[in-house]
């Protein structure tokens, strides 16, 4: 017995049935306690995304068309019906609402993260991606921001591994499998303080721009 999200067919295993449970209990969590819109998105398996797109340039990591946002405030009886609707959905976040996302290599992430703790800066969120990102939750408008901060501070001709999403972009929520590589992780998961008020872009760049210089390959 099996179910299709435009076409892939998954298998009604335990384990599946308990990974969609997890997750609508983590959209409930998403929209009831962290104030954050959800959208059903898309899967993939061996290559295909499940929207059916054979040439889809973001197999598994874009959102379905066919299906709504849960909104946030969302509660938990709102989303197990909306969820519902959409069996085997992942679960993408709308960026440049809430938050935009400084995107930069694992590696650079982590060691930033460390950093950052050790100064005593205010951090958000910090998920990490199995195609080896760190996205950092930063205040929304970092993204139209980031070449003028990162020219405030020397670092625009530095070719830094680093990238903002923001409005009209979405990313992978953890622990949704992205693109079929994998779950997304939380490396630093939401708190009440910071969820709905990440900091400024630009306290965080500063360490982000340094630890991905020191880590570029040389020459």
């Amino acid at each position: 017995m099996g179910f299709t999200i435009g076409g892939i067919r998954e298998r009604r295993s335990g384990a599946r049935r308990r990974g969609r449970a997890a997750e609508g209990t983590a959209v409930a969590e998403y929209t009831g306690l962290w104030g954050w819109a959800v959208v059903p998105g898309a899967r993939a398996a061996d290559g295909n995304c499940s929207c059916g797109e054979p040439g889809c340039l973001s197999p598994g990591a874009h959102p379905l068309d066919f299906a709504q946002e849960v909104p946030a405030g969302a509660t938990l009886d709102t989303v197990a019906r909306a969820w519902a609707e959409v069996p085997g959905a992942s679960m993408l976040l709308p960026v440049g609402r809430s938050f935009d996302v400084l995107d930069v290599a694992e590696q650079a992430g982590r060691r930033a993260l460390v950093r950052m703790e050790r100064m005593g800066l205010p951090l958000g969120p910090v998920a990490v991606t199995p195609a080896g990102r760190a996205q950092f939750f930063v205040a929304p408008g970092a993204a139209s921001e980031l070449p003028r901060l990162l020219y405030r501070m020397g670092w625009d001709d530095a070719g830094l591994d680093l990238r903002a999403f923001g409005s009209g972009t979405h990313i992978t929520a953890p622990p949704s499998d992205q693109g079929g590589l994998g779950p997304v992780r939380w490396l630093r998961p939401p708190a009440l303080d910071t969820a709905a008020a990440p900091p400024q872009a630009r306290l965080l760049l500063g360490t982000l721009a340094y630890i991905c210089h020191r880590l570029a390959p040389c020459g």
